[in-house]
């Protein structure tokens, strides 16, 4: 995240509720994941969909060792390709989610993706060239440019943990549509991926989750 102190000040000015949540939560730790290898943080994000933590993390390690016995990494595209059938079973991989990693892997190495190119994209283009790929919507794009690509004004309304911790933060009776987000978090830019990681946040705290 460039310039941080600029986007607490911003936030900080604009939204006096979000205020409390700086000061509540403390320092911006929204860090970039895994940015030298944007294939295999995609990769991650398919093998963690519809899991628990616990479980996605176990299915992550052990389809890491396949390409690193005894440390791990994530593969590139051509060894993904590669990788029998009955190995990435027995990491714990269902067919789906193979399926959506073998098209990830295919679509990478013919630069369908243009994950070289995305620093001179902007978000929705970036978005709509990733959600070609089965098994990646507009969800896991959003959490990609929001942690792999450091883009500072993602707003994912969609996500059900933002919907959560804005009912909560400002006192709503229900659930906010993305209509009302949408226009709550008008005077957050442009720094609303950051808005977004204060609340989910303080959120977090709410629940007792570290």
């Amino acid at each position: 995240m460039k310039n941080p102190a600029a986007a607490l000040c911003h936030l900080k000015r604009s939204d006096p509720i979000l205020r409390r949540l700086i000061a509540r939560v403390g320092p911006l730790r929204l860090h970039r994941e895994q940015s030298r290898n944007q294939f295999g943080t995609l990769a991650e994000a398919i093998i963690h969909q519809q899991l628990a933590l616990k479980a996605a993390r176990t299915i992550s390690r052990r389809f890491q060792q396949l390409y690193a016995p005894g440390r791990g990494r994530l593969p590139r595209p051509a060894e993904l390709q590669r990788t029998p059938l009955r190995k990435l079973r027995a990491v714990g991989l269902s067919r789906q989610k193979i399926s959506y990693l073998r098209d990830l892997a295919r679509r990478t190495a013919r630069s369908q993706l243009r994950l070289g190119r995305y620093a001179r994209m902007t978000d929705e283009q970036i978005i709509d060239n990733l959600i070609q790929v089965k098994g990646i919507g507009r969800w896991t794009a959003e959490m990609f440019l929001i942690f792999c690509l450091d883009r500072p004004d993602v707003l994912p309304v969609d996500d059900l943990g933002l919907q959560y911790a804005i009912k909560e933060a400002y006192g709503l009776r229900k659930l906010p549509s993305a209509e009302r987000i949408r226009k709550l978090a008008e005077p957050w830019r442009p720094y609303r991926s950051i808005a977004t990681w204060y609340l989910w946040r303080a959120r977090r705290a709410t629940l007792g989750v570290k």
